[in-house]
Formats: structure tokens, C-alpha cells, sequence
């Protein structure tokens, strides 16, 4: 995957992750009675880092966004600050995030029609669109160094996923074998 390829995903990235960050910061939770620090355990501490990576800025969070593709690149104040711009004017806007949150919905509940998921195609390629606009301009505000920088980040980070794959499947004929020889786990 080529650089360009690799922004272009990473802006993508960024706006559902943006879009779906507004999802989650709508939804109201309820802490079960627990006290304030006793909520974010589980993941890992009160600012979200840590075990589980589902706080903010996390797998599924939204503080970070597009920057964290840049981790590892040493960027100027002056560049962090462009960058966020550039997502700030290209982030989607409320109604956009409640209309695909909607046909979600629909989705998972199986009642979703035809005009939604035409509308929903159509909201995914304008997400593309903008990705691929906000790719370009974070490229412009990039260093050839930094571009480099980051393609090597890319193809380090492809050959730990495809480790991690490789082990995935050793596991798993691993396990698959054990079933066929009627070996079972003991029950704890």
C-alpha cells in the first residue's frame, strides 16, 4: 500500500471515527452506583489509555483520530495545530452522524429499506471523499522525512498484523486437531 493509499485510509479512519465518537458521547451511561474512579477500570485509568484501548483515544474512541497514525512522527506545535484544523473543517456534522446512526440502527434491528442503504452508500463515499481530501491536505503539511517516516510505520505495523495472523491460524489448526483427537479443555 503506498503512502497516499495509507492517508487516505488513515482520513477515513478519522471521520468514523469522529462520526462515531459524536455516537458514543450522545449515548447516556449509568455507572451502576460505582464511584468516579472505580468507572474507569477497566480501561485502563480515568484518562482511557491502557489495557483495552477503548477509552479516548483508543480503538474505539475518538480523541486521537487521524493523529494517531502520526504516532511516532515528530511534528512542530505548528503542524499538530494545522492538522487538527484540517480535521476540525472536515469533520461531518451532527445531522450526517444522527442520519447514519439512524440507518444503523435500522440495520441491526432488520428493518433497514432500500432508500437506506442507497443513503447509506451515498453518506460512506462522500466519508471517502472527505477522507481523501483530508489525506491530501495532511500530506501538504507533512516533511519528506515524515512521509517516509510513516510508510515505514505502515510496513512494520503490516508485518506485526501478519505475525499476529500467522500465530491466529497456528492456534487455531491447533485447537481444530485437539477437537478431531476428542481432547477438550479441562473445565475450571
Amino acid at each position: 500500500m503506498k503512502l497516499r493509499s495509507k492517508l487516505v485510509s488513515l482520513a477515513a479512519g478519522a471521520v468514523l471515527v469522529t462520526g462515531l465518537a459524536g455516537a458514543a458521547a450522545a449515548q447516556t451511561t449509568d455507572d451502576g452506583g460505582k464511584k468516579e474512579g472505580q468507572r474507569y477500570e477497566r480501561r485502563g485509568g480515568k484518562d482511557g489509555f491502557g489495557k483495552g484501548m477503548r477509552g479516548k483515544g483508543g480503538m474505539r474512541g475518538g480523541r486521537g483520530g487521524a493523529m494517531r497514525g502520526l504516532r511516532g512522527i515528530d511534528l512542530t506545535d505548528a503542524q499538530k495545530e494545522q492538522i487538527r484544523g484540517i480535521m476540525q473543517a472536515n469533520r461531518p456534522d451532527e445531522s450526517v452522524r444522527e442520519e447514519m446512526r439512524t440507518i444503523m440502527q435500522a440495520r441491526r434491528d432488520g428493518t433497514i429499506t432500500e432508500d437506506q442503504k442507497q443513503r447509506a452508500e451515498q453518506l460512506r463515499s462522500q466519508a471517502r471523499q472527505r477522507a481523501e481530501l483530508v489525506k491530501t491536505q495532511v500530506e501538504a503539511v507533512l516533511t519528506p522525512e515524515q512521509k517516509q517516516q510513516i510508510e515505514q510505520n505502515r510496513v512494520e505495523r503490516q508485518q506485526r498484523m501478519q505475525e499476529r495472523r500467522q500465530r491466529w491460524q497456528q492456534r487455531r489448526e491447533e485447537s481444530l486437531k485437539k477437537k478431531e483427537a476428542g481432547e477438550t479443555k479441562p473445565v475450571n
